[in-house]
């Protein structure tokens, strides 16, 4: 049995325009097993030493599409063979369509055993994002071999003439063999069979980590980068052009303008090379001033090469600083007004440092986005279309060939193996958050760290959380050096090929002069350059769109509480309260409030007590409309809260907290922050009226002395007076006061009462109080217990009946007149 057909020798690699199909099939079905034997074999040990079986795996009619696809692929190599070698061949079979047909039906047949192995067991490490990398260059390759099959067009013992009924049936197989490995390609990209990160835990029957990781499963998002990438395109289209701006519209046409030149001189640059270089070889030698003039201007046009330094670039680059400022601007302004938006529900859900980094990281990812797809790949893809169009009219087809083949050879790797790194990148991200939150936690918590001692504890949990992430950093950078390597491989064959050609062409056939060599390696030089970074700004796009993906899940987030359309001002002429049948709970499982109602008359004082968790709290928050109520209704002068606008309503209430936070700025900031455009005089009025405007004066910088972070500069007396002051100067109709004052100490609270007084002077005010003893004047003492109201009255009325108030009374005033070891000591700067 001969191994190729009669007159075809396997060692004839180039005949008569082409390859033979002996020379071909042999090559590829070789390659592609041994691929799968060698690297497919590992992951199939790896496998069946680690990993655990999957359970609750979910249908998916793809996935059977996808095995239904490779069973078909056997098929076809089967049919393909037999018919060759029955009628092309007259009844005989070749040694090498045996071996070939078997190689391809061990590759098919493995790489389905893989698929179906992926989708069934999981090993300990991150959840998958997509297929393996070994199933992944192997549907790559494949689809290569297939196309490589188009470079023997020009052979004439090849069916692409058409001519007889042989070939026509071998071009029906090739054309469903060619569809097989497309759709094997796609489909494996797609990964349909694959488990999703959201139940990768559960399918793992770790339900603890389900529960542990919710945050990491809001991160981690599966599938290629990619997806979705037309619905963020479109979210971020209003920012990326400067609508509101005449000048910067100029300026991006400008830059665009200069983009397009800067291809053409990318072109004449290696032309103009040629023509100055044979001038210096051909007889007679003329001195071609003119070239080395117009060869040296395009240059500097140019810049270094790629135009990395070049005039155009720079001025490009100058133009398009105020068109990427203004996008930057617009979507983190955007973000901000979203972020203040959501509810206090999502914020109190949500680590505030973690927040911020994904801020930060998502507004810097559409920045550096814009720069690369507008400056670097398009201009990049542009300039390879260019090439090859230039080598095939210019030179030949074989020069278009190669620069095609490693161009796309070089970008199917890059998108292939960034895909499977792009896991990496993702398990760093979610350390790099975990790294910046467990900081910023314990800096913020510096006073309870101290307290308890935990300084090595924080260190310890520190180093812990760094050393993770280094983890991350290492893997993440251990697979770029891989991507690195076959890059660099793909691009030295393709100079290589290219050259050799070249140089042939020029001593053997002289077709070509000394010119045209310089030409091809200065224009291919010139090209691989930029193509070379082609992986680096793919791989930049695609951390951009991972940074990006958690930005989109903040812009996608909805608000629990929202205005109805076109929402009236609340109008508020009296200030009365009403609670009608209000029920609230947080979670489903415990209700907080049971069908509560009562009645604040226009500036009177009702007040709210009972035992943590009672409640009170929450009737504060519900006023203010954080949360809406799941059923009654809450009114002021007789309008439903959840029918006027936000605004209104927070702006008719002034709220004096139990634990009053101060912006990081000045005393006069904070006071002032209840009404920005308020005058000096009034700020001063308002402190005054606080008692704290002598206490501020004694400063050494007055009303601009620095409160610190979160106001820790001050005592809690001052912070609480100062808060006091804020609520004057925003003069609201209704005041609310939430345990303004149990966090300090007796005396302090005493001095303080006078000013909470004047707050409430003339106005409704609503006093949650742990202290009885700062609500006896109350017109109204609501007591409260597990969200229900169980007694009300005034003070007197509810000592006369001993019941849960009076006993709540006589236990405090046991408690007081008590000697305490740990009382606080009277504060000197209250």
């Amino acid at each position: 049995m001969e191994f190729c057909p009669p007159n075809i020798s396997f060692f004839d690699v180039w005949v008569n325009h082409g390859t033979s199909a002996c020379f071909m099939d042999t090559v590829s079905s070789s390659i592609l097993a041994t691929f799968l034997l060698l690297f497919g074999g590992t992951q199939l040990w790896m496998y069946k030493k680690y990993s655990n079986r999957a359970t609750n795996v979910l249908p998916s009619k793809l996935y059977y599409f996808q095995i239904f696809m490779s069973v078909l692929m056997c098929l076809v190599v089967v049919v393909k063979y037999a018919l060759e070698a029955a009628l092309i061949h007259q009844r005989t079979l070749f040694m090498y369509q045996i071996v070939s047909g078997g190689l391809l039906l061990f590759s098919f047949t493995f790489a389905t055993y893989l698929v179906s192995l992926e989708r069934n067991y999981r090993l300990p490490t991150a959840p998958p994002q997509g297929h393996g990398l070994v199933l992944l260059v192997f549907w790559t390759m494949l689809l290569i071999f297939a196309n490589l099959t188009f470079v023997n067009l020009k052979r004439l013992d090849w069916w692409f003439s058409l001519k007889t009924l042989d070939d026509k049936i071998e071009m029906y197989i090739f054309v469903v063999y060619y569809v097989g490995s497309l759709t094997l390609f796609v489909l494996g990209l797609k990964a349909p069979g694959l488990t999703h990160t959201r139940n990768y835990y559960n399918l793992n029957g770790d339900s603890s980590s389900s529960q542990n990781n919710l945050e990491s499963e809001r991160l981690m998002h599966t599938g290629s980068t990619w997806a979705g990438a037309a619905k963020k395109i479109k979210t971020l289209a209003p920012f990326l052009w400067p609508k509101k701006s005449a000048l910067l519209k100029l300026q991006v046409i400008i830059c665009i303008l200069l983009l397009i030149i800067a291809r053409v001189i990318n072109l004449f640059v290696p032309i103009y090379n040629r023509l100055l270089v044979n001038s210096l070889v051909d007889k007679p030698l003329v001195f071609r001033w003119d070239y080395v003039l117009i060869f040296v201007g395009f240059k500097f046009l140019q810049g270094g090469g790629t135009g990395g330094m070049g005039v155009l670039n720079n001025v490009r680059s100058l133009l398009w600083i105020g068109v990427q400022q203004y996008t930057t601007r617009e979507i983190e302004i955007e973000l901000f007004r979203h972020l203040h938006g959501l509810s206090l529900r999502w914020h109190l859900s949500r680590k505030t440092g973690e927040v911020l980094r994904v801020m930060n990281r998502g507004t810097d990812s559409i920045s550096n986005l814009l720069n690369y797809v507008l400056f670097q790949i398009i201009p990049t893809i542009l300039d390879i279309v260019i090439a090859i169009v230039f080598f095939v009219s210019t030179f030949s087809t074989w020069y278009g060939v190669i620069v095609f083949t490693t161009m796309a050879l070089y970008l199917v790797t890059s998108i292939v193996v960034t895909e499977w790194r792009t896991k990496f990148q993702r398990k760093m991200n979610l350390a790099d958050n975990a790294l910046n939150t467990r900081s910023i936690d314990s800096l913020l918590n510096f006073e309870t760290v101290k307290y308890y001692g935990a300084e090595e504890y924080e260190i310890k949990e520190y180093g812990k959380a760094i050393q993770t992430y280094q983890v991350a950093e290492y893997q993440n950078s251990l697979s770029l050096v891989f991507l690195n390597s076959l890059q660099n491989l793909i691009i030295t064959g393709g100079l290589l090929a290219g050259s050799l050609l070249c140089v042939h062409e020029v001593v053997n056939n002289q077709t070509l002069t000394v010119g045209d060599y310089t030409l091809f390696v200065s224009y291919i030089l010139q090209l691989y350059v930029p193509l070379n970074w082609f992986g680096t700004y793919y791989r930049a796009i695609q951390k951009n769109f991972v940074d990006m993906e958690n930005m989109f899940d903040l812009l996608q987030e909805t608000c629990d509480v929202i205005d109805i359309p076109q929402a009236p001002m609340l109008c508020v002429a009296q200030g009365a309260v009403e609670f009608r049948n209000v029920s609230f709970s947080y979670t489903p499982e415990r209700a907080i409030l049971k069908n509560i109602s009562f009645t604040v008359p226009a500036g009177k004082t009702l007040a709210l007590v009972g035992q943590s968790g009672a409640g009170k709290s929450t009737i504060i928050r519900l006023l203010f409309r954080f949360y809406d109520v799941e059923s009654g209704d809450i009114f002021i002068d007789n309008q439903n809260i959840k029918t006027v606008s936000q605004a209104s309503l927070r702006q008719a209430i002034g709220v004096v907290p139990q634990d009053t936070v101060l912006f990081n700025n000045s005393i006069k900031f904070n006071i002032q922050y209840a009404r920005i455009n308020a005058s000096e005089e009034e700020v001063k009025e308002a402190a005054t009226s606080a008692d704290i405007h002598e206490r501020i004066l004694s400063f050494p910088d007055g009303y601009d002395t620095q409160v610190g972070e979160r106001g820790l500069k001050l005592s809690g007396g001052e912070k609480q007076r100062v808060a006091i002051a804020r609520t004057l100067l925003k003069a609201p109709q209704i005041v609310l006061l939430d345990e303004a004052t149990s966090a300090l100490d007796t005396k302090t609270e005493r001095n303080i009462q006078s000013a909470l007084n004047r707050v409430c002077a003339s106005r409704t005010t609503i006093i949650v109080a742990h202290r009885l003893s700062t609500i006896i004047h109350a017109d109204e003492i609501l007591v409260m217990h597990a969200g229900e109201i169980v007694e009300r009255g005034r003070h007197e009325e509810l000592l006369d009946r001993n019941g849960v108030y009076a006993s709540m009374w006589i236990q405090q005033n046991t408690k007081q007149s008590e000697p305490s070891s740990d009382e606080s000591p009277p504060s000197s700067t209250a």
